[in-house]
């Protein structure tokens, strides 16, 4: 299986890092053989990845990445990099390559601190394999200080290391970096191809597996949870159901409190699973006594991890709040489809009926207001007001 079989939906974008990878395998055997560099040559040192959640912008980069270190002997007989099987692929793919550093985060944003490390890390030669490779995957979520630390390293960078940036879109990355970076935008995957993918490789029923493509919207990560996950599909059912409970004020209060305590409840879930191990070794790993006493000189230390899983808890109550708003979006957008008549597929057809009453009893003006309303808690919430606060401004104007 060539690593660019995980890319759904995306040819184009296929096509051009395919294209990339042969000029950098190119590269690397010139130097080699101390040859002078191929012309229009279709590698370069910095590449952005955007697109809508669920696009696999983050996929893209970890095949381009595992491509870059092919060390398949097919190559040298015109095969493409990226064969899937070799060290170099199989190694990149599982995140243990001691040329590829993957960054992903579970907190809020990352930090100056942190991208120092990155850009230490870019410096240094490749230590076995034939590029150094960085896979920023919430390149959206550095800080202002963190992007400057990072623009200095994407404009001077060493001779055989590659950023690999990943956003939702242009606009969430500073302008200086974006505009030294190779672009590529990746869309939704179509329903059909996403189906197909639960199919082959979860062995998911084709019918469930539709149904959760069209659920999700071409989401693919979402679509597996939903077709695997019974409390996936429990959750989702709630927030469905939302658009009829908001009749009074009453009603409004009660369901915001409802949405932002399932949040809570998945932060709390999460916590459990991985709090209590990362505490724990890390006792372990400062010598700590028997009967739970810390040696002195340690508490920093214990401090800064208990900082941390606040804001893991904080990040994962957020995600489940905008996953639950993203749900709340997709119904409405099937109320004005089927307002407009417009023939758009509907996503959520196992609520059709409740749809169509909404759609017969309301006018387009309100669903697009409540389009909005949904929209601005979305952003509220980006600009860190009080969960509850965001939630119950939003259910007060979906009431209309």
């Amino acid at each position: 299986m060539a690593v660019w079989d995980d890319l759904v939906g995306q040819a184009q974008v296929e096509e051009q890092l395919s294209a990339a990878a042969r000029d950098a395998d190119a590269l690397v055997t010139a130097h080699a053989a101390g040859e002078p560099d191929p012309e229009a040559s279709k590698m370069t040192h910095a590449w952005l990845f955007t697109g809508p959640p669920g696009s696999g912008r983050a996929t893209a980069a970890r095949a381009f990445a595992a491509a870059l270190q092919c060390v398949s002997p097919d190559r040298a007989m015109g095969g493409i990099p990226g064969c899937g099987f070799c060290d170099g692929c199989h190694t990149t793919l599982v995140g243990t390559h001691a040329d590829v550093e993957i960054i992903r985060t579970d907190l809020l944003s990352i930090g100056v601190k942190e991208t120092r490390e990155l850009v230490r890390r870019a410096q240094l030669s490749p230590a076995g394999g034939r590029w150094q490779v960085i896979v920023l995957e919430d390149a959206d979520r550095l800080t202002e200080g963190a992007g400057n630390v990072l623009l200095k390293a994407v404009e001077e960078p060493a001779p055989r290391t590659v950023w690999l940036l990943c956003a939702p879109s242009l606009e969430d990355v500073l302008p200086t970096i974006r505009s030294r970076c190779r672009h590529l935008t990746l869309r939704t995957p179509p329903v059909e191809a996403v189906a197909d993918v639960l199919v082959r490789r979860d062995g998911i029923e084709p019918e469930a597996a539709y149904a959760a493509a069209r659920a999700t919207q071409g989401h693919i990560d979402r679509a597996r949870r939903l077709a695997t996950d019974e409390r996936a599909r429990a959750r989702r059912a709630v927030v469905l159901k939302l658009p009829l409970r908001v009749a009074d004020i009453g009603g409004c209060l009660k369901a915001a409190q409802e949405l932002v305590d399932a949040a809570a409840e998945d932060a709390k879930q999460v916590a459990e699973e991985v709090d209590v191990k990362e505490t724990e070794d890390l006792k372990a790993a400062l010598g700590a006594v028997q009967g739970g006493r810390m040696p002195r000189g340690t508490a920093g230390a214990m401090k800064e991890l208990e900082e941390r899983q606040k804001r893991r808890r904080t990040r994962t109550q957020r995600d489940s709040l905008d996953l639950a708003l993203t749900e709340l979006t997709g119904f409405y957008r099937d109320v004005l489809t089927l307002q407009l008549r417009s023939r758009s597929a509907i996503a959520n057809v196992d609520v059709r009926d409740v749809l169509e009453r909404i759609a017969h009893d309301t006018a387009p003006e309100l669903t697009l207001r409540r389009i909005e309303a949904i929209l601005a808690c979305r952003e509220a919430l980006d600009r860190n007001v009080a969960p509850l606060l965001a939630v119950e401004a939003m259910t007060m104007s979906l009431r209309g």
